[in-house]
């Protein structure tokens, strides 16, 4: 295999669409870096691993001799991306694009070599650009095509309001290649629209058209929807390392294959056929699969000696092997008369509510220091110190603190 062949490999796992491939290979053989874009708008300060898609992505482009341009979108954060919403999003104030944007550029060298990585802001040009000049970018495109859009499409046939700012937001962000002179661009499958809106408008500045490759949405680990903090099913990679390892063990044993797909760097696509295979043979447990994958994932985000400690405790509480005080430990303040059980477990996130923290008391499923306990009554004071389960692996070493 070529070394061309092999880059377009490697650029290929996981991917969903490249437009064109033709041309990315053409620009591949000329031996220059190239420039390779991913936007993400600040709307929340934390990245989780559905961010970490295109991250990686961009890594291998790294790791094969290219740039990557990590652009902070603070500028189309105040917009608002309109992308999969019925309703017009909220505008973020700029004091808080910027918070989150600090956040944002701490986090994404826990993936990106930052020796091989731009990170930018597009208010660098946009902030420069006259009413003027904005109006002239709006002539680039009609509401025809815009309207194409599938969300823009939707809203307007069910008479959902769309303002004229959201038109701007595929412009801007097409504009941004302009602005880094991209040589190929990065984005989710439901960014397609946007991504080929760079193309368009690199092509009317005489630019030559960027490559537009597009990453599945990762599924979160109800296996179900989109990776979303909104909808609490997603791991942070700032999140605890224990955390990441539980949260990682909990999902389903399809998904767990995409998962490595998407976010392993040390899994080769041929051997994680094989382990396909031995799982569907009967030679692999899917649980030691997905140990493989979490202690990857914990290591790159918290160091080897981090994942090894969040790994010992979790076979610690769901094996019963080892000690628990390897498990961080999460304190809770309680008032002067305790907290009881039901109000605990609610306290240290292992239920949603008290409620259902009574109904896994009647379901004998919660232990207290691997004990199962059922009193719904019982009070626990400062100076506890202990490990709380419910169920197999939703567990937690908690000290209670006085208030």
């Amino acid at each position: 295999m070529s070394l061309n062949e092999n880059a377009l490999s490697i650029i290929h796992r996981g991917a969903d669409t490249i437009l064109k491939e033709e041309e990315l290979a053409a620009r591949l053989a000329t031996g220059r870096p190239l420039r390779v874009k991913a936007g993400f708008d600040p709307t929340a300060p934390d990245l989780h691993l559905g961010h970490t898609v295109l991250l990686n992505k961009m890594r291998q482009f790294q790791d094969l001799g290219h740039t990557a341009i990590f652009l902070i979108g603070d500028f189309t954060g105040m917009i608002g991306d309109p992308t999969g919403k019925n309703v017009t999003r909220k505008p973020l104030t700029r004091e808080a694009v910027a918070a989150n944007a600090e956040t944002y550029a701490q986090q994404v060298f826990k993936v990106l070599d930052r020796e091989r990585t731009e990170v930018r802001f597009n208010s660098e040009w946009f902030d420069k650009m006259s009413a003027a000049d904005m109006i002239r970018l709006a002539a680039q495109h009609t509401v025809a095509r815009m309207l194409e859009r599938d969300d823009f499409s939707k809203r307007y046939k069910s008479e959902q309001p769309i303002a004229i700012h959201e038109f701007l937001y595929p412009l801007v962000q097409g504009y941004d290649s302009v602005a880094l002179k991209a040589d190929v661009e990065l984005g989710g499958t439901d960014q397609r629209f946007n991504l080929l809106m760079g193309r368009t408008l690199q092509e009317h500045y005489g630019q030559p058209p960027q490559i537009v490759l597009t990453m599945p949405l990762l599924e979160g680990i109800d296996g179900v929807q989109k990776m979303s903090k909104s909808l609490g099913n997603y791991i942070g990679i700032d999140e605890p390392a224990i955390d990441m390892v539980t949260k990682t063990l909990k999902i389903g044993d399809e998904l767990m294959w995409r998962w490595f797909e998407l976010l392993s760097f040390e899994v080769s696509l041929d051997e994680l056929a094989s382990m396909q295979r031995d799982v569907a043979s009967g030679a692999l447990n899917p649980r030691d699969a997905k140990l493989r994958l979490a202690r990857e994932l914990a290591t790159r985000f918290h160091g080897a000696a981090a994942a090894e400690q969040a790994l010992a405790g979790w076979h610690a509480v769901v094996r019963g092997e080892g000690d628990t005080s390897a498990l961080p430990v999460n304190e809770i303040l309680v008032p002067g008369d305790g907290l009881r059980l039901p109000a605990l477990l609610t306290a240290a996130g292992l239920t949603s509510s008290n409620s259902e923290a009574n109904r896994k008391l009647k379901e004998h499923a919660v232990r207290i220091d691997a004990v199962v306990v059922e009193d719904p009554q019982r009070v626990f004071a400062a100076g506890f110190e202990g490990v709380l389960q419910v169920g197999k692996r939703n567990f937690a070493r908690v000290r209670l603190i006085a208030e």
